[in-house]
């Protein structure tokens, strides 16, 4: 990074953790996209919604929604599939629909039941 707030100390911290510190070019947006869009995905559909209270519930909140981002959200890039996605039920009539709230119902999961 090119923060004031990233000091040297910070590269001493990562280069002892054997992490490689790449700085980004100077004012350009868009050279980290990926994890802009991270950010902004996490932000738009979970954090923006929820009053935080402490560091741990925030931990506790982003494992949930990662975890829900990996196993069931759909990605586009994925032909609609998430990147580890579950033994899919093949529905057949009359079959039963399994919901499951995550966040306290900020976000509703719906998979066919086996």
């Amino acid at each position: 990074g090119r923060d004031t707030k990233f000091t040297a100390s910070f590269d001493a911290a990562f280069a002892g953790a054997g992490i490689d510190v790449v700085r980004t070019p100077p004012q350009s947006p868009q050279a980290n996209a990926v994890a802009e869009r991270w950010v902004g995905t996490v932000r738009r559909e979970c954090t923006d919604r929820l009053l935080i209270v402490s560091e741990g519930h925030l931990a506790s909140v982003l494992d949930s929604y990662a975890e829900h981002v990996n196993t069931h959200r759909p990605h586009r890039s994925l032909g609609q599939h998430p990147p580890d996605s579950p033994p899919v039920a093949t529905p057949v009539p009359g079959s039963t629909v399994r919901h499951t709230r995550i966040l306290g119902g900020l976000i509703n999961e719906y998979r066919n039941a086996a």
